[in-house]
C-alpha cells in the first residue's frame, strides 16, 4: 500500500493509469471512498470481498454528467437534481443501458451516481471511466475519516491511498430518482 498526496498525483501523471488498474482509497467532498474501475468485473469482485459486501449495490462516480443522460432514465424531475452536481449527493437512477460491470448492482436495474465537489474529481475525469464509490470500511463498520481509523484489513488489501488528512464530512445524501416520488435519505 502506497500513500499518495495531492502534489504527488499532480506531478506523477502515470499514477492515474495505476489507479485504473487497482483498488484504491480516495478523498471526496464527504468522506473517504474505496474504489476501482466500475467496468472491471474482477476488480469489483475483489472490492466486494474487501468490504464483505456481496449483495448491496455499489454507487459510481462518473467522469462526466452526459453519461447520466446517455445511460440513465431521466426527466424534468431528475434534471433538477442533476443540475445540483457536483455536490454531496448520490442520485439513484433506473438504468436504460448498462455501462458498468454486472456485479456493481446484482440486485436490480438501478445505479447510484455521484459527482463530488472535490479536487480529486479531475483525476476521475482523466481516467475516463466510472469508478466505484463506497465508504472505506468493512460493511457495517465505521467509515474512514483518517488513516488512523482505517481498518487494517482494508489497508492491507488496497494498492494506493490518496490522502489529504482527516475528513470531517458525513456520507452523501441519497436521492432516489428511480421511484414515482423523489425520496431523500440523509445519512
Amino acid at each position: 500500500m502506497r500513500i499518495i498526496n495531492k502534489d504527488e498525483l499532480k506531478h506523477q501523471p502515470w499514477l492515474v493509469n495505476e489507479l485504473k488498474e487497482n483498488i484504491f482509497i480516495y478523498p471526496t467532498d464527504t468522506i473517504y471512498g474505496l474504489g476501482c474501475d466500475a467496468t472491471n468485473k474482477e476488480l469489483v469482485a475483489k472490492l466486494r470481498e474487501i468490504k464483505k459486501s456481496f449483495k448491496q449495490p455499489f454507487s459510481i462516480i462518473i467522469p462526466n454528467k452526459n453519461m447520466i443522460y446517455e445511460y440513465c432514465e431521466t426527466n424534468e424531475k431528475t434534471k433538477q437534481w442533476v443540475d445540483k452536481l457536483p455536490g454531496p449527493y448520490t442520485l439513484i437512477f433506473k438504468v436504460k443501458k448498462k455501462f458498468f460491470a454486472e456485479n456493481v448492482n446484482p440486485v436490480n436495474n438501478t445505479i447510484g451516481i455521484r459527482i463530488p465537489d472535490h479536487w480529486f474529481y479531475k483525476y476521475i475525469k482523466k481516467m475516463k471511466i466510472p469508478i466505484i464509490t463506497t465508504s472505506a470500511n468493512i460493511t457495517g463498520g465505521d467509515f474512514m475519516t483518517s488513516i488512523n481509523n482505517l481498518d487494517p484489513e482494508i489497508k492491507r488489501r488496497v494498492k494506493y491511498i490518496i490522502y489529504e488528512g482527516e475528513l470531517r464530512g458525513r456520507p452523501s445524501t441519497i436521492i432516489h430518482l428511480d421511484k414515482e416520488e423523489v425520496e431523500v435519505k440523509e445519512r
